[in-house]
């Protein structure tokens, strides 16, 4: 995670267009469950953990930008 002031990441800055869609979807209050599947393509039936992990990462670098 970056500190304020710190410019973002090469990594965010690939990842800003999957960010956008997390905050999104956060928004319009979206499961957990539809953002790991329909935005990071992991099955969350399959690796429920995996998928939590992956949603509450993504969504805490999209606030830090």
């Amino acid at each position: 995670m970056r500190s304020p002031g710190q410019a973002a990441s090469r990594y965010d800055r690939q990842h800003s267009t999957i960010y956008l869609r997390i905050l999104d979807a956060c928004a319009d209050n979206a499961s957990v469950e539809e953002m790991a599947d329909l935005l990071l393509g992991i099955d969350p039936a399959l690796e429920p953990v995996r998928a939590r992990k992956a949603v509450r990462s993504h969504i805490d670098r999209a606030n830090g930008l």
